[in-house]
């Protein structure tokens, strides 16, 4: 039987069964934690579908709620790290997973811990799948991207306006710091859209299904924090031109120039038209870089 077959067989949260259980705790959603409940089965199906997870891989999962899709993640891979900010969910998380799937349970791991401050699981994860709070959803990822190069492969749900960002190419509208940022550990796509019917409380916007596979950085001498510090730069002020946008960063407009023309990059450029290959080249090339 395949992952998809036994998520398929699984039993799954439902609307009324998220309700009962938030009922039985006394619990409403956060929006302190931003946190919007999914409670339609079929798209946690969908969402661990997308994700391809398999029974080798070891999964985090931030921000599990109620466990809706927890139960399904633990039909179909061989450990799920829950990381959950909120105490009351954390603590009640066990006993769902116990009423609901209990031949599962022992692979369930719940980290009662805010993802940002995340360093590490007993585990090396190997995907991230996740509904990820709106408000959190790309400082979450791009941190466990970068405090888990384990991380192979995921699938998170977050506003589909930031699903656009993540997943924009050089040049597009909406191309920017998280979609430059994320490329530098992967290749990130947008996979789907979910409308606001399959969340409680319903949002005011939809939301969007975002993959990303790792991949190697791009080869440069200069450390991450470097290339992401230009990135930052360049977008400060995206409407004018990299000569003039990186100034302060490289020391004045002349020597933004040279350090541009070094890295092979028109000066008269914005910084939407740059692939994170070119802004590592341009981190290279800062004046006075430092080894």
């Amino acid at each position: 039987m395949g992952h998809n077959e036994q998520v398929t067989e699984q039993v799954l949260l439902g609307a009324s069964a998220i309700r009962e259980l938030a009922a039985s705790l006394a619990v409403r959603p956060s929006k302190r934690w931003g946190q919007n409940l999914v409670i339609d089965a079929n798209t946690v199906r969908r969402i661990v579908r997308e994700a391809r997870v398999g029974p080798a891989d070891v999964v985090v999962e931030v921000g599990p709620g109620l466990g809706s899709l927890t139960l399904a993640l633990l039909g179909c891979c061989s450990a799920v790290y829950a990381v959950e900010i909120d105490p009351i969910l954390a603590r009640a998380l066990p006993g769902t997973v116990a009423t609901y799937a209990p031949e599962r349970a022992e692979l369930l791991h719940v980290v009662q811990q805010d993802a940002m401050t995340l360093q590490s699981l007993p585990k090396a994860p190997t995907a991230f799948v996740a509904n990820l709070p709106y408000n959190v959803a790309v400082p979450v990822l791009l941190h466990l991207l970068q405090t888990f190069p384990s991380l192979a492969r995921g699938l998170v749900m977050v506003q589909l306006e930031v699903a656009q960002r993540l997943a924009a190419t050089p040049g597009g509208r909406v191309y920017g710091v998280p979609s430059v940022k994320a490329a530098w550990y992967a290749d990130v796509a947008q996979v789907g859209r979910v409308g606001r019917k399959v969340f409680w409380p319903a949002p005011n916007v939809d939301s969007g299904l975002v993959s990303f596979t790792r991949h190697p950085p791009p080869p440069t001498k200069a450390p991450r924090e470097a290339v992401f510090a230009v990135i930052d730069a360049a977008f400060a002020q995206r409407r004018k031109s990299l000569r003039a946008a990186l100034t302060d960063w490289a020391g004045s407009p002349a020597a933004a120039e040279v350090s541009l023309r070094a890295a092979g990059i028109d000066p008269g450029l914005r910084g939407e038209r740059l692939t994170i290959t070119q802004f590592a080249a341009l981190a290279e090339n800062r004046p006075n870089r430092r080894p």
